[in-house]
């Protein structure tokens, strides 16, 4: 019996050393599974897949008009299964040149509730951006990518997706967040805090039937009010003349002054990026937005729209898709004030460089970012391209313009590092200022 009752003692003391270790092992799995698991890896990852976008009109409708919307339903299918979606919303289209001139047709997407798209912050609206002018659909990833590596206050995001209209394949779009005041947007007061667009196509000569336009008071600018969203007459008024307050410290170039009213960082920050891929819409301008909340100062952003840069030969735009070109074109010259070898854009983009204060920390600014851009924006880039090349193949075969994808995204490549060499040169050489 004692014998027994020893045996019986070691094998349970045995059972017991294997269950602490079987346990202990799988603690450890699971922790291990955890970390892997975690969210924010699982974004990064997922965030360069393509995914699919299913949209069913009410009847079939077909989308023919950019101001009003049509019933839909909206399916989401990404390989990350959280990140999918399904539910009703409403579809228009949206763009100026993009909607007008080419076949492949960009639309805005507005969900019926709330919602998170592939991973992106809940909102009602969301954009398809057709890129269709656009041989490398990276353009505007390229800079959405240069403005959060800056860290500049909000910029968007971008996921790819192959959309399917009515059960017909229309190709490839990035889908991004829409340009609006709201917590994951432009995070400023809903009702008091403001979000301006400098931009032709919405301002009181081409959009005269529009109550939320005006020009600007020093500069003449064409000014349209995105925030708040309804505005009376005194209102306008009121936008009117706070921006016509930091206009006039601009142009006087009275540096405390303007630093009172204006976050330069981000304006440096936003001027650099234009003259980086030559975006010569400033010179309309177009496309160019800046914001203030309550009691807060001026900042520039969103960045938007970058397909007229990158040398876009314009005696084309119609039909082609032709860049890079030339590295050497400049937006805001070898001296901004004068627009020496540049373009004539608004004074508001360049009397600061009166300043020498502000001449100062532009060049400084640029030689603290010049590296990251190629080191660090361009890889996070060229990761989309490396997961949508399959994908743009079908888009390719469904919207034939002529140009390679990847010729085209290593032409891009190779003008981006010229044109950094050859910044280097311009930016250290502008003129130091007067005053």
């Amino acid at each position: 019996m004692s014998q027994y009752l020893h045996i019986n003692r070691s094998f349970k003391s045995l059972f017991s050393l294997v269950f602490i270790i079987v346990i202990g092992f799988v603690f450890t799995r699971c922790n291990e599974v955890d970390l892997n698991d975690d969210p924010e890896e699982e974004t990064e990852v997922n965030i360069y897949k393509v995914a699919t976008v299913n949209i069913i009109t009410a009847n079939n409708a077909e989308i023919e008009s950019k101001e009003i919307y049509t019933d839909c339903s909206v399916e989401v299918r990404s390989e990350n299964p959280k990140w999918n979606y399904s539910g009703t919303a409403k579809i228009r289209g949206r763009g100026n040149s993009t909607w007008l001139w080419y076949p492949k047709k960009p639309f805005r997407i507005k969900l019926n509730e709330k919602a998170s798209v592939l991973g992106l912050g809940e909102n009602r609206d969301w954009v398809l951006l057709a890129d269709y002018r656009d041989p490398t659909h990276l353009m505007n990833t390229f800079v959405f990518t240069v403005g959060q590596t800056l860290e500049m206050p909000f910029v968007n995001n971008i996921r790819y997706v192959e959309v399917n209209l009515n059960g017909e394949y229309i190709g490839v779009y990035t889908l991004t967040e829409q340009v609006e005041e709201g917590e994951s947007r432009v995070a400023i007061d809903e009702d008091n805090g403001l979000l301006l667009s400098l931009d032709v196509d919405d301002g009181p000569e081409l959009a005269p039937e529009e109550n939320d336009n005006f020009w600007s008071a020093v500069y003449h600018m064409p000014v349209c009010v995105k925030n708040p969203d309804i505005i009376s007459n005194a209102q306008l008024e009121h936008i009117k003349s706070e921006l016509a307050l930091l206009e006039k410290a601009i142009k006087d170039a009275n540096y405390s002054e303007v630093e009172k009213l204006l976050d330069i960082p981000s304006f440096i920050d936003f001027m650099l990026i234009q003259e980086l891929v030559y975006n010569v819409e400033v010179a309309a301008p177009r496309s160019m937005y800046l914001f203030k909340d309550v009691n807060s100062k001026w900042t520039m952003g969103p960045l938007w729209d970058f397909d007229a840069g990158f040398d876009f030969d314009w005696g084309t735009m119609y039909t082609g898709h032709n860049y890079f070109m030339n590295h050497r074109e400049l937006v805001l010259g070898t001296s901004p004030l004068h627009h020496t070898g540049g373009y004539v854009v608004p004074g508001f983009f360049t009397d600061l460089f009166k300043s020498r204060q502000f001449v100062a920390e532009y060049k400084t600014r640029w030689l603290a970012i010049e590296d990251q851009i190629m080191a660090d924006c361009w890889p996070a880039t060229y990761a989309f391209a490396e997961e949508f090349s399959v994908a743009m193949a079908r888009d390719a075969e469904r919207w034939p313009i002529g140009k390679d994808n990847e010729t085209e995204i290593l032409r891009m490549q190779q003008w981006l590092s010229n044109r950094i060499n050859y910044l280097n040169t311009v930016i250290n050489n502008y003129p130091d200022g007067t005053n």
